[in-house]
């Protein structure tokens, strides 16, 4: 009497913290459904599927919009209120967070040794900046 699979298809995935766990049903010979659960890390999906860290994409989108404002005129509402600075007794309300976007923006630069005046003149050329943003980010 065998009990080899002869059929199987994953269910579905269950992710955790650092891991993926698998489900994968399959049915042998004698009728009878197998489960089998199979953990593989997360870092081990993202090299054989060649995924960028999410942490990667979204600093790449951050960049990629932070071009676009900096290339629309100097009077639109997007741009001055994003680039404002604001008065010297204001304090955030409780609740909301301390670090600006403008603020994560200038981090994201900082890995590219670039400054926000540099960046913002650099983000004048579009295709320069969409070279920098999006291969320079997700490709490290």
């Amino acid at each position: 009497m065998t009990s080899e699979v002869i059929s199987s298809t994953i269910s579905g995935f269950i992710v955790y913290r650092s891991t993926v766990q698998y489900i994968m049903y399959g049915i042998n010979y004698n009728g009878h459904t197998s489960c089998v659960y199979q953990f593989v890390r997360i870092d081990d999906v993202r090299r054989l599927t060649k995924q960028p860290k999410l942490t990667a994409i979204i600093q790449s989108r951050r960049l990629t919009l932070f071009g676009h404002i900096m290339r629309i005129d100097d009077n639109a509402d997007a741009k001055r209120i994003l680039l404002a600075s604001p008065p010297a007794d204001w304090r955030k309300q409780l609740g909301h967070p301390r670090i600006t976007w403008l603020s994560t923006v200038q981090q994201d630069l900082k890995q590219h040794h670039l400054a926000l005046p540099e960046a913002t003149d650099l983000a004048q050329n579009c295709s320069l900046w969409r070279m920098m943003s999006t291969y320079g980010v997700t490709q490290s």
